[in-house]
């Protein structure tokens, strides 16, 4: 991607969406849009005034309101101004300076975007198999399109991509409304049962034009030959460059990988590349899932409207035979024919056997317990409360540890001072944490005016900051070379 200057460069443009003022400054626009609409190019303030203030929502908007409103818009560049200089009869009249508003270029093409984006949910999306016949139909003639000339090769091209447009749009927007939170909630209502046979079938006959048409869309791509592509790139880009252009002059590799890079979405859309499944496929499975998923709510709510019914008389004439049997067992089996022995339920697991008698029967056995999660999404296993617990005795702990630590190191940083000097040739072999404080109050100094402080508030400076002379250091983890630097300390002195 080449990074032009107008990429680059922010539209001020379109501030006016996001202002404070905007509900203003968007009524302001959009008035001048629909005279814009009917030719009428330029408006004066008054007309503006009037217009914004015959509306209930700015009853209260007055003409210095609308002044300034109309300057900001100026100011961002959606507003041409032009001084009316018909009606002037003094200089004072001049100095105030009436101008005629006139819509922008910009203003015009955003105007149009956001008449667009508050129709995108107005507009339904819808799923067309005859989109997929229209494209294999067209993918068809492509060998013997490509020996046409290049205005027909160009109607081709451009009606086969019309479909293709369409097609990866229209799903996009209808997958994205049937998985909304807004369908996730119709689909759990009862008025949804009378629409859930239509949608589905809507589906159903969907995914049946998918299967008997991506496939033999697949083939035709792949006796596709390189050649054959490459004049149809050709004829497109050779056409679209003998178009009259007032404005620019287009640049032929620019069409050319833009043509070329639209057919490679298309491949892509079709057929499996690189071991990554196509759209198609992808859209297959979100369909046969959207399916499961609307029979699902569907079950559910018919399981809510039986849940209801009165079963009494059938749980008092179970009661009844219940009673009626002569001993246990007769009552046991009983119990396996009415709760399931058709179908019964086995659990597996590491049960604790009481006895390994053969004899011994389940009721003889102590129940075992499981818990058993309810397999819902708005399930969450419940939260053991946790209380604030008291670190007081670990932080003293911790403290008392600092302290003696740098009591230590200030015993052993006073065992190298030497008439209040600490000469670097002449210091004995340093544990680790020893050299970093040293190294650490040198740097402190050096970055500085050659001044330091350490953290008990002693104050030192560097002797001999531009010494030639070197000296070796040795620590208990190796040995350095370094400037034979001298550290002499000041009593009661400040920085």
């Amino acid at each position: 991607m080449e990074l032009t200057d107008k990429l680059l460069k922010p539209i001020r443009e379109t501030a006016y969406l996001t202002a404070e003022n905007a509900r203003r400054y968007r009524v302001i626009l959009r008035y001048f849009y629909m005279q814009y609409e009917k030719i009428k190019y330029w408006m004066e303030q008054d007309e503006i005034h009037r217009e914004l203030s015959s509306h209930p929502e700015f009853s209260d908007y007055t003409i210095d309101q609308c002044r300034q409103d109309l300057d900001a818009l100026v100011h961002w560049g959606n507003l041409l101004t032009m001084q009316d200089t018909k009606r002037v009869t003094s200089i004072e009249a001049f100095k105030n300076r009436q101008y005629r508003y006139q819509l922008a270029e910009y203003s015009v093409e955003i105007e149009r975007m956001t008449i667009r984006l508050e129709k995108l949910f107005v507009e339904g999306a819808s799923l067309e198999p005859t989109l997929l016949e229209k494209i294999r139909l067209e993918l068809s003639k492509i060998f013997e399109i490509s020996e046409k000339s290049p205005l027909e090769v160009y109607g081709w091209w451009n009606s086969l991509n019309n479909d293709f447009i369409r097609l990866n749009q229209n799903y996009q927007d209808y997958m994205r409304d049937l998985n909304s939170a807004r369908a996730e909630e119709l689909m759990k209502t009862a008025q949804f049962l009378m629409y859930k046979d239509k949608l589905i079938e809507y589906l159903r006959s969907f995914v049946k034009g998918l299967q008997l048409n991506v496939g033999v869309i697949e083939e035709i791509m792949k006796r596709i030959t390189p050649p054959v592509l490459e004049l149809i790139f050709q004829k497109t880009v050779e056409y679209e460059l003998s178009i009259p252009r007032l404005d620019m002059e287009p640049d032929r590799e620019e069409l050319y990988e833009r043509t070329r890079g639209r057919f490679t979405s298309m491949e892509e859309w079709f057929m499996e590349t690189a071991g990554v499944p196509s759209e198609a496929s992808r859209l297959f499975d979100m369909t046969n899932e959207s399916i499961r998923r609307i029979t699902r709510y569907a079950t559910q709510i018919s399981e809510q409207f039986t849940s209801g019914a009165n079963r009494k008389e059938e749980y008092r004439k179970l009661c009844e035979t219940f009673l009626a049997c002569s001993d246990l067992k007769e009552a046991h089996c009983l119990s396996a024919v009415v709760f399931g022995v058709e179908r019964p339920m086995h659990l597996k697991g590491n049960f604790e056997k009481t006895t390994d008698s053969i004899n011994a029967g389940i009721y003889e056995e102590p129940p075992c317990i499981l818990e058993i999660a309810p397999r819902i999404r708005e399930y969450k296993e419940r939260a053991e409360r946790s209380f604030i617990r008291d670190y007081s005795a670990e932080k003293e702990q911790a403290r008392k540890e600092e302290m003696e630590k740098q009591e230590r190191e200030q015993f052993m940083m006073d065992s190298f001072l030497k008439d209040g000097e600490i000469h670097f040739d002449k210091l004995p072999v340093l544990e680790k944490s020893a050299r970093n404080i040293l190294l650490r109050w040198l740097a402190r100094a050096l970055e500085g005016d050659g001044l330091g402080k350490t953290g008990d508030g002693r104050v030192y400076r560097v002797e001999n900051p531009q010494t030639r002379e070197r000296c070796i250091v040795n620590c208990q983890d190796g040995s350095f070379e370094m400037p034979a630097f001298v550290l002499r300390f000041e009593e009661e002195k400040e920085l």
